[in-house]
């Protein structure tokens, strides 16, 4: 699963930024042990920082959108 880039985020749906809120894993976790790893981290961590603005501008979740986007 790789992370959106900040243009994706910022063009995304509600219903998208809350799929991307739920199920991506933490920042850096694919890159732990490489030497890109600190790059990776501070990459991923602003873009879901990213995410959880734009996500909250929008309205964040109600019970309806977190039943459609389900549970892993």
């Amino acid at each position: 699963m790789y992370y959106p880039t900040i243009s994706e985020v910022q063009q995304a749906s509600r219903e998208q930024l809350a799929w991307w809120h739920r199920y991506l894993p933490s920042p850096g976790f694919h890159a732990a042990g490489t030497d890109a790893y600190d790059e990776v981290v501070e990459r991923e961590a602003a873009v879901l920082a990213e995410i959880c603005s734009r996500f909250e501008e929008l309205g964040g979740w109600t019970p309806e959108l977190s039943k459609a986007i389900g549970h892993d």
